[in-house]
């Protein structure tokens, strides 16, 4: 019995759901590779990390975007490393968003994902980063607010999920923008 439930558990059901995987994602599971002048510049489906307070941040990892070794810190919401991690991030958040009260931000602008790969970030994540970034580039409000519906991208089919931005996407379109 043990035998037979590794492998169901373990080898078919892994080729199963990478089956799946293959035949329903437009990449087949693999990254998105974003070529920008001949060059990649990213994956549209992998998170990774920007700086500089002209571009947007995307959720934050527990593996600094290590897509090789992808996953949470595993940590509950009360553990006192957990709880110190996000209040390191509401502050550095809070710095470079002045205006911006502590209730205002979004969680997923402070809190890892389960994957820390996390490409999305919902539009109130983005909106609340607009002043910022406005003043940084030196556009106005409303063209950052623009991109921001431009780049959203609703749920699937209509039904299933919440609305989305790429932070990729918007990034890159930041920087299209002023050229």
């Amino acid at each position: 019995m043990t035998a037979v439930m590794l492998v169901l558990c373990s080898v078919l059901y892994t080729l199963l759901v990478l089956g799946f995987a293959k035949a329903v994602t437009p990449s087949g599971g693999s990254v998105e590779l974003v070529v920008r002048d001949g060059t990649a510049v990213g994956g549209a489906n992998v998170g990774q990390a920007f700086s500089g307070d002209g571009y947007f941040q995307g959720r934050p990892s527990a593996v600094d975007y290590n897509g090789a070794g992808s996953g949470g810190s595993n940590k509950s919401p009360s553990n006192p490393d957990h709880l110190a991690a996000v209040q390191a991030r509401i502050d550095t958040f809070l710095v470079h968003n002045p205006g911006v009260a502590k209730a205002e931000i979004p969680s997923e602008l402070v809190t890892a994902s389960g994957s820390g790969l996390d490409p999305d970030m919902s539009p109130g994540g983005a909106r609340i980063q607009a002043k910022r970034i406005a003043q940084a580039r030196g556009l106005s409000e409303e063209a950052v607010l623009k991109l921001i519906d431009q780049h959203t991208h609703g749920p699937l089919l209509g039904l299933f999920g919440p609305a989305t931005v790429n932070v990729l996407e918007l990034n890159l379109a930041l920087d299209a923008l002023q050229h």
